[in-house]
């Protein structure tokens, strides 16, 4: 299953919309994508928003995600060791304020696990051959027990006051 996420924000058609056409090009049916306020796609399922506990189980059930290059989407797929492909929203497209998710997609280019594509003609190779999934324990959806004792202590202190 291929899952797709254009993040909270804004719509991301142009991802979408690459998606679908694609999907449609190769019979895929097993495409579910979360598009928010963007014009919905004709071909591949699609919901608006999914809840937290949705959104983790459908990340658990992905073969692939594809997503904008928003730094949390990229962190819970390469987390959890799902194979991430990413399209910077374009400013100069109107997809985003200013150009912060391709200064984004370039300091995550080579990362294992990730392919990037700068913009959507790219999408279709990086769906027909996607990255391989990133290595095991590449990176932690939990943070270390002495962090979360320091915060624990700091809240406790600050509750205490």
């Amino acid at each position: 299953m291929i899952l797709v996420s254009v993040g909270t924000q804004l719509p991301f058609d142009r991802l979408v919309h690459a998606v679908d056409r694609w999907a449609a090009e190769r019979g895929r049916s097993d495409v579910l994508a979360q598009i928010g306020a963007g014009r919905p796609p004709s071909r591949v399922r699609w919901v608006r928003s999914l809840p937290p506990a949705e959104f983790r189980a459908q990340l658990a059930n992905a073969d692939l995600v594809v997503a904008h290059a928003g730094v949390g989407i990229a962190l819970s797929a390469l987390g959890a060791g799902k194979p991430l492909v990413i399209v910077p929203r374009r400013a100069l497209l109107g997809e985003h304020r200013n150009e912060h998710q391709v200064a984004t997609a370039r300091r995550l280019a080579g990362w294992p696990g990730l392919r990037v594509c700068d913009d959507a003609s790219e999408l279709a190779d990086a769906l027909d051959r996607p990255p391989a999934a990133p290595p095991a324990g590449m990176l932690s959806c939990a943070a270390p027990e002495p962090l979360l004792a320091s915060v624990r202590q700091f809240i406790e202190m600050g509750v205490a006051a």
